[in-house]
């Protein structure tokens, strides 16, 4: 089964004041499929487990069952902690080789000010998770890991028992028949904020006109309804297939999955060299080839797009000029076109000053002036006074990062939440002056589709 073995290492922790002792083995495995070892974890660790996929498809991730959490309701701390604590875990773990290393996944709630009830009651503000089974697909190689921490200072037999139940997962992943997964079959939906939004862009233009802000996202929601109960794999299947160039991302917590498939990096950070994406100003795609270069140069010609997308790449070179030194910037904006949209798009990149980190950068950079507005506070006390729902992880940072500081955040767009039978899809858009509710609920229904596609919806517009 395997073609290589890491002998199991044993860390000690003295973590907030408890005698931890972390104890890890990796294996390399012939290569799986990530969503078969995410569907064989269906029974045992349902609501325990994660998936990623980079855009770029370099690097597949999927975590079984919880070794250890990380979360807080810290407002403006929560970055810190989770840096501090994810730190002092993994202090001593071995560094310098890439598929040894433990990787923590999770995210940050959009804003930790909102306590509107919903779906999102009782997440907390940072969430995060280091899996019990760990794999990795990268470079053609698959690493399954084992992480264990414990009080317990002898822990072989706790240990042996999870050799044979990952043992198990890799069998079940290798050998049982990939499952193909129907669509769920929905039986209604509707607009749970439709009048509310509608007037909240009268509202936030009138606010813009005033000069109290420049400009300010408004999202809502839909709400789906299903006739059954819906899995996880079913779900992720869909994206999978239907998404292939966007980051793909998983993350279960009780009864609820949070997915998606993003086309926007927030940031990258890969031996010291940081990355981010400026993603902002969007049209749909053509039906013909020629009629989607049409939309694209009126994309790029046009001054309300190119004005949101300026504040955005503004921002982040502001951002990565305090945090990184050799910062690149390209002149102007290209096309990033995916299945059901293209966007404005600028590559941000530099090298990390000694100090800075992935999470300070994630902490500077959320929410970037395409997911909340400019000036920032001044859009975000808009969006609470106007927005009337709890974006929870919608629009915020969600990825993970490693024990030496290497990690990816995507800013989790084009997003949904799955409880049970029902589903909650997000979408928003960029109020400034001249913004017409119709335009921007009709932008909306755009960016509901990639969702709404992988649930098996369809709206009658």
């Amino acid at each position: 089964m395997q073609q290589k073995w890491y002998q199991a290492t044993e860390i000690e922790v003295d973590s907030l004041g408890q005698n931890l002792h972390f104890y890890m083995e990796t294996i390399e495995v012939s290569r799986l499929s990530a969503l078969a070892f995410y569907a064989a974890g269906e029974e045992r660790y349902k609501g325990e487990r994660f998936y990623w996929q980079n855009r770029e498809k370099t690097m597949t991730l999927v975590g079984l069952g919880h070794a250890h959490t990380i979360q807080n309701n810290a407002k403006n701390d929560r970055f810190d902690e989770v840096e501090a604590e994810w730190k002092h875990l993994t202090k001593n773990c071995v560094k310098g080789q890439a598929e040894l290393q433990p990787i923590l996944f999770g995210g940050f709630t959009f804003d930790p000010q909102n306590n509107v009830d919903g779906e999102w009651t009782d997440f907390p503000e940072a969430y995060f998770a280091l899996a019990t089974f760990q794999l990795v697909l990268r470079d053609d190689k698959a690493y399954v890991s084992i992480h264990l921490v414990t009080k317990e200072k002898q822990a072989q037999e706790q240990f042996e028992a999870l050799r044979k139940v990952r043992d198990h997962l890799i069998h079940a992943a290798q050998v049982k028949e990939l499952k193909t997964y129907s669509k769920p079959e929905m039986t209604s939906y509707f607009e749970p904020y439709k009048e509310p939004y509608l007037a909240s862009i009268d509202q936030v233009t009138a606010l813009i006109k005033e000069k109290k802000a420049d400009k300010v996202v408004i999202a809502r929601s839909l709400a789906l309804q299903f006739k059954e109960q819906v899995a996880s794999p079913q779900i992720l299947s869909q994206i999978i297939h239907e998404q292939p160039e966007s980051y793909l991302f998983g993350l279960e917590r009780h009864e609820l999955l949070f997915f998606g498939a993003s086309p926007e990096r927030l940031v990258k950070v890969e031996n010291g060299h940081a990355y981010s994406s400026c993603v902002a100003g969007s049209i749909k795609r053509g039906k013909t080839a020629d009629e989607d270069e049409a939309y694209g140069q009126s994309l790029l010609n046009d001054p309300k797009n190119g004005g949101e997308h300026q504040y955005v790449v503004d921002m982040i070179a502001d951002i990565f000029r305090k945090n990184c030194f050799n910062v690149q910037i390209p002149n102007g904006p290209r096309l990033l076109k995916i299945r059901d949209i293209q966007h404005l798009y600028t590559p941000v990149e530099g090298q990390l000053d000694n100090d800075a980190t992935i999470l300070q950068l994630t902490k500077y950079l959320h929410p970037t002036p395409a997911l909340g507005g400019v000036p920032r506070q001044e859009a975000l006390a808009a969006i609470r006074k106007y927005e009337p729902m709890n974006r929870g992880l919608y629009a915020a940072p969600i990825g993970w990062m490693d024990a030496e500081g290497n990690g990816e955040f995507a800013v989790a767009i084009r997003s949904a939440a799955l409880i049970n039978d029902k589903a909650y899809l997000y979408a928003g858009g960029g109020i400034v002056a001249d913004s017409e509710p119709q335009s921007e609920y009709d932008e909306t229904l755009v960016k509901f589709r990639p969702m709404l596609r992988a649930l098996g919806g369809q709206l009658h517009e």
